[in-house]
């Protein structure tokens, strides 16, 4: 294998400040547009955390008595929303790449506006699972694009803390939403009197931020590198420099356009050298699509981005069972069933009444939203492995202690309140060490290895596999608390394991790598024809002499701001 190395600019920092908070205080501009895109995470994070609330509420189950005596169709009700969800990030690659990531955020939230104001107004069964399902293509859609378009508008050094912010925003939405239903529950009482706006204003209240986003994306900028990968190459430098709050003839400008116009170049030449007779785009893209699959260094990229999100899934098994069928039925695992579940949850450890169940799911909100900021603060700093590390540590410990606690409990918690607040407190400890870990890395990584013709394609795989296993691990999970009991746990707390192995020995670290010179890490440019033309490519866009005069600039620039400080 031979891995192009940048000889001409290779040893230059494109960097336009520190990484890390620091970095975020003085970008106010590309940190505020990275802070409005994330709304799209809001909307995931509300939408999932506020179905927990409104499954507890007396009103609800008024409103629709099969489903409040349906263990089962409960079941379905959050299960369908990853099903769409799945759906949503498998067909948003292509039209990421035809739209732009702009309009696809777009239209992903006209999406979301149709289905919640069907959940809202529903007025039967049908109604709830159809809104369901088109809410959660909507979320898929979300989830796919916005940590794609972070990762692309930002500069190397302060790429995972802008990416980050997407799970801030997932947990910042998750944590509005339980306090939201904490605070609705009391319309009309908590009891036979309960109006139906306890749960019809937390599901019509989400379409205020998904309006916000929609006419906000009117003044979200491009993505720099699809309008390079558009042939807008004019614009892609105006956007560049709006972005890094530089002129033009800032040399960094120039550096960072170059290289992200040698890498569109590369990937177009060799796409018209391995399918020289392929005309359409479909054709083409169906070809990429199995390139992801065949080529050795993309399939490497593709099995850490979906490896990430099946982990992801495995690494949460702490719940709990209750005596009673319906909580049997009702078991889910994962970091999203501990959200969709939360309220029953701690009810079986001795938690009760609505209130207080409601209450203590609201801490996990706040620990979830709380530990995500250090991830934002350090990811650039510290890097993508040792984050992972500590987090499998970690969920890992929690996961031991919690399934020992259920293996000598499960049967007496209203007689071992301590214990049962013991278990509570763990959970809590594995939702910290889950928010700053993997909760955040497992929307970086994919966003940033994956070269840019199959960028947006291995996002949406990646992405479409986190909803899939989620669905999976949902319909598993109640059959192995059957059979195996707090064996499950166990089962949960091997892939903390080999979270970490897999880590240690297979997962290479990304942080500072510019996105176009991710081949240094995965191969690529394999074989001295790619090499080639990748030297090729550089020649023609004079690499060597601009890399020259850039060193020379950039280094007289770092030696006038030591100089002043």
């Amino acid at each position: 294998m031979v891995a192009l190395e940048n000889a001409a600019i290779g040893d230059i920092s494109i960097s336009y400040g520190p990484a890390g908070i620091k970095g975020l205080i003085r970008s106010p501009y590309i940190f505020s547009q990275a802070l409005f895109a994330s709304i799209g995470g809001f909307l995931y994070g509300y939408d999932q955390g506020v179905i927990s609330g409104i499954l507890v509420m007396s009103s609800f189950g008024k409103q629709f008595p099969t489903l409040a005596d349906d263990a089962t169709l409960q079941g379905w009700m959050v299960s369908i929303l990853t099903l769409g969800a799945m759906f949503g990030a498998f067909v948003n690659g292509p039209i990421a790449d035809r739209f732009s990531r702009r309009w696809s955020i777009f239209y992903a939230n006209i999406i979301f506006l149709i289905g919640s104001a069907i959940q809202a107004g529903a007025q039967d069964l049908p109604m709830i699972f159809i809104s369901r399902f088109i809410t959660g293509v909507s979320i898929g859609m979300l989830s796919m694009v916005v940590p794609l378009y972070l990762s692309e508008v930002a500069p190397p050094e302060l790429r995972g803390s802008l990416v980050a912010l997407q799970q801030l925003a997932i947990t910042c939405g998750i944590m509005c939403a339980f306090w939201l239903d904490y605070g609705t529950q009391y319309i009309g009482g908590t009891g036979d009197g309960q109006s139906e706006a306890a749960w019809r204003f937390p599901l019509a209240f989400q379409c205020f931020p998904s309006l916000l986003l929609a006419a906000g994306t009117f003044f979200l900028p491009y993505s720099p590198r699809w309008l390079v990968q558009a042939d807008r190459e004019q614009e892609a430098r105006d956007v560049l420099c709006r972005l890094r709050r530089v002129p033009e003839s800032d040399p960094r400008i120039r550096l960072e356009l170059l290289e992200i116009k040698a890498a569109s170049l590369f990937e177009q030449e060799t796409r018209a050298a391995k399918y020289p007779d392929v005309r359409k785009k479909v054709q083409v893209a169906l070809r990429e699509y199995k390139d992801l699959f065949v080529l050795p260094h993309l399939n490497r990229r593709l099995l850490i981005a979906c490896m990430l999100q099946f982990i992801q899934q495995f690494t949460g098994g702490l719940n709990d069972r209750d005596r009673t069928l319906e909580w049997l039925s009702l078991m889910r695992t994962g970091i999203n069933a501990v959200i969709y579940y939360a309220p029953i949850m701690f009810r079986s450890i001795g938690l009760k009444g609505d209130s207080i169940s409601l209450l203590a799911t609201g801490v996990v909100g706040i620990i979830n939203f709380v530990f995500t900021i250090p991830t934002i603060m350090f990811i650039d700093k510290w890097g993508r492995r040792k984050i992972l590390l500590m987090g499998a540590v970690g969920m890992g410990t929690s996961q031991l202690i919690v399934g020992t606690l259920y293996a000598v409990y499960r049967d007496r918690w209203e007689t071992n309140v301590g214990a049962g607040w013991a278990a509570a407190v763990f959970i809590w400890i594995y939702i910290a060490n889950f928010a700053y870990s993997i909760g955040c890395v497992n929307w970086i990584m994919p966003s940033e290895i994956f070269p840019p013709c199959v960028r947006s394609k291995g996002v949406s795989i990646a992405i479409g596999t986190n909803w899939l296993t989620n669905f999976i691990v949902a319909l598993i999970t109640p059959r192995m608390l059957e059979s195996i009991t707090f064996g499950t746990f166990y089962f949960f707390l091997a892939f903390c394991v080999i979270l970490f192995v897999w880590v240690i020995f297979l997962v290479p670290e990304t942080k500072g790598v510019p996105i176009e010179e991710m081949d240094q890490l995965f191969g690529g440019n394999q074989g001295q024809e790619d090499l080639t033309r990748m030297l090729s490519v550089r020649a023609r866009l004079g690499f060597a002499d601009e890399g020259t005069t850039a060193k020379k600039n950039i280094e007289e620039d770092h030696a006038t701001v030591e100089e002043r400080e």
